[in-house]
């Protein structure tokens, strides 16, 4: 008995449209992780890409649980001496929401070649609308 591996041409990906309004950040990421991965399909394979699109609309409106609005620091480093900037999680949902989704769900990916190309499936967008009404996504419940 042979143990079976999806490749690129046996998958089927298909399009969620996910509302993030009232979805509480982090159950919110665990979810799209997944489904970015493949892990709900019958042919998943940890080393290739087998899962689906996702898009995330009404960015802005993800809540966080306690006091993380004012206690979880986001940080970055420019590289140079004296780099190292650092912004709260209100301050970054005030700027960019999408940001606070996509490294939600980065820190569930594999890091590497394939988490990299499996982040460029989801798509965050701040309010209700997407240009993405051509591929018809199916409505994803979280």
């Amino acid at each position: 008995m042979k143990t079976q591996f999806a490749s690129k041409d046996d998958v089927e990906h298909k399009w969620y449209l996910v509302n993030a309004e009232g979805a509480v950040l982090g159950r919110l990421a665990v979810k799209i992780a997944n489904y970015l991965r493949g892990k709900n399909k019958p042919v998943f394979t940890p080393n290739s890409d087998t899962g689906d699109f996702i898009v995330v609309v009404n960015a802005d409106k993800v809540k966080l649980t306690g006091k993380k609005l004012d206690k979880k620091i986001y940080y970055r480093h420019s590289g140079y001496p004296g780099g190292l900037k650092a912004e709260t999680a209100k301050e970054r949902l005030r700027k960019k929401p999408e940001e606070v989704i996509i490294d939600a769900v980065w820190g569930m990916l594999p890091k590497g070649r394939l988490g990299r190309a499996i982040l460029k499936k989801l798509k965050v967008y701040k309010g209700p609308e997407h240009p993405h009404k051509a591929q018809k996504p199916e409505i994803l419940s979280i």
